[in-house]
Parts: C-alpha cells; sequence; structure tokens
C-alpha cells in the first residue's frame, strides 16, 4: 500500500476529529476521500502528514512511519492543502521558483506546461488574484516535481469548469504515469469522473470503501416498465429488492435494490412494451450513507 492507517484516531480535547480509520491507498490508483465539511478528511490529510499527531493508531507512506520518517515521505509527495497560503507580495511564479528552491529544484519547461494548461498568469502579485488563480498556483507546486503520490485537499476548489477538465486530464495523466492520487472532496461528480476507489467518511468514521461500481450496484434504482395490457401492483409486490410498487393501468413503477432477476422473471410473465432504468448518481447513494440510522432517503 502507497497510504496504510492502522485505528488512526485524532481528538481535539472532548470535540472528534477522526475515529478508528484503517485505510489502504493501492500504488496508482486514484483515490477519492469523500464526505461533507467537517466529516474529517482534512484531519486524516493533516495526521497522515504528521501536521498534526494522532491521539492512537498510526499511518505509514511508502510503508515508511509517517511521524518517524517525515522528512523522507515529503520529498515524494506533493500536497495541495484546503487551506492554501502563499506569500502575497510574490508573483506566482517567484512563489513557485520558491518552492522549487526547497525542493532542489525542478524542470521549469514543465512548470510552464501546468501553467499554460491551467491558464495560469505567473506574472501577477499573489494578493491580486482571485481564490481561483491562487488554487492553480498550488495545484502547479503539487506537480510541479512529478513525485510518486499526490494528496490534494479540495483541488477543484474556486476552478472554472474548463479548468476543471484539464486538471481531470493531468489527474489521469500521472496515474498513466505509475503516480498514486488521494484526492479529498465532497464534490461528487469530480469523485464519480476521477476516482477508481471512494472511501466515504461520516462524523470521523470511515463508513465504507468500495469502488463507484460497487457502490452504485448497491443502490437503489428507479424502474420503469410499459405493458400491453393492463397489470396491477400486486402482482409485483413481495419480490426480493422490489419497493415502493405503484401502476397506472399498463403502467408499472418500481424502486428496486440489488439484483434485478427476480423482476425481470416476473414482467417475462408479460408482454413488455418498453422498459426505463433511471441509473442512480453518486449524489443519491451519497444521501443515502449519509442518512440516519433509520431514516429513509427519497
Amino acid at each position: 500500500m502507497i497510504i496504510q492507517t492502522e485505528r488512526l484516531t485524532k481528538h481535539y480535547g472532548k470535540s472528534r476529529g477522526i475515529i478508528d480509520i484503517d485505510l489502504g491507498v493501492r500504488p496508482t490508483e486514484v483515490f477519492g476521500f469523500l464526505g461533507p465539511n467537517g466529516a474529517g478528511k482534512s484531519t486524516t490529510i493533516r495526521t497522515l502528514l504528521d501536521f498534526i499527531r494522532p491521539s492512537a493508531g498510526r499511518a505509514l507512506i511508502f510503508g515508511l512511519d509517517s511521524h518517524e520518517r517525515v522528512l523522507e515521505i515529503h520529498k515524494r509527495l506533493g500536497y495541495l492543502p484546503g487551506d492554501l497560503a502563499l506569500y502575497p507580495k510574490l508573483t506566482g511564479e517567484q512563489n513557485l521558483r520558491y518552492f522549487a528552491n526547497l525542493r532542489g529544484g525542478v524542470d521549469w519547461s514543465f512548470v510552464r506546461d501546468l501553467a499554460e494548461r491551467l491558464d495560469a498568469d505567473l506574472s501577477k502579485q499573489v494578493k491580486n488574484y482571485s481564490s481561483g488563480n491562487r488554487q492553480k498556483i498550488g495545484l502547479i507546486q503539487a506537480f510541479m516535481h512529478k513525485p510518486e503520490l499526490l494528496i490534494l485537499d479540495e483541488p477543484t476548489s474556486g476552478l472554472d469548469p474548463l479548468v476543471q477538465q484539464e486538471f481531470y486530464k493531468m489527474v489521469q495523466e500521472v496515474r498513466a504515469n505509475g503516480q498514486t492520487v488521494f484526492l479529498s472532496s465532497h464534490n461528487l461528480h469530480e469523485v464519480e469522473r476521477v476516482c477508481d476507489r471512494v472511501g466515504i467518511i461520516r462524523e470521523g468514521k470511515l463508513i465504507a470503501v468500495e469502488t463507484v461500481a460497487e457502490i452504485k450496484a448497491k443502490a437503489l434504482r428507479r424502474l420503469e416498465i410499459y405493458f400491453d395490457g393492463q397489470v396491477t401492483a400486486s402482482q409485483f409486490a413481495g419480490l426480493p429488492g422490489i419497493r415502493n410498487v405503484a401502476n397506472e393501468n399498463s403502467h408499472l413503477r418500481f424502486t428496486v435494490e440489488g439484483s434485478l432477476d427476480a423482476l425481470v422473471k416476473r414482467a417475462a410473465e408479460f408482454t413488455v412494451i418498453n422498459l426505463v432504468s433511471e441509473q442512480p448518481n453518486l449524489e443519491e447513494i451519497f444521501l443515502t450513507f449519509y442518512a440516519k440510522e433509520g431514516e429513509h432517503v427519497q
């Protein structure tokens, strides 16, 4: 594992931080860390990077203890914080050259290429940048030394849609190049677009780690079936996974959880004219995970 945590826990006095996070990120994958603000995403990242010490448990990056080998680890990764701070009186280029010098130098032609792709003007003082333009500088400094691991906290915050699309291409390219990406986000479209697997965190606890496809397969789907004659809801009631059956003469609507096998076999006893399936999006699934126990999310 490129990142591995063992019961990683952080408390802030009596306040909750993160609790017993057991997480593994594989080489060359794009791992999405998903949750709303306050769920524990940034706390997890700061603990991983040894910016704050855990109350219990430990974290390994590249198989190295994240506290004992912190300098060695930091040399091999790129990081974009959620609360990016730059030197306001320096230009974008001066900030980047400063960061590059701290790393012993980088290929400046690659920096120029990144700036062009993200439409970043490096000549202005940072104090004159919009939040989106500051975010571009943050992305460039994270990518510019071609690190083995990229840890990105809310990377598209403030970016316009065209720049977001270019960022997604950059993520795909680094994965193809053998690099690993750990991407924290509450942007559901972003996670669905670029991530291989997703970890969902709720109130400081990791509640699921699966591929996007696996999570979607467990979700509720809405189906409509049109028949050539009248059917009744009672003819489909009681089938495994079938909920909320409603009918209008020859038209049935269902909510289905899990396999469609029983529903398809029952429908095959009639003449089906049309079948419409509404694929759940990640937002609906996310809300399902965040429903309080015993609560049903429509």
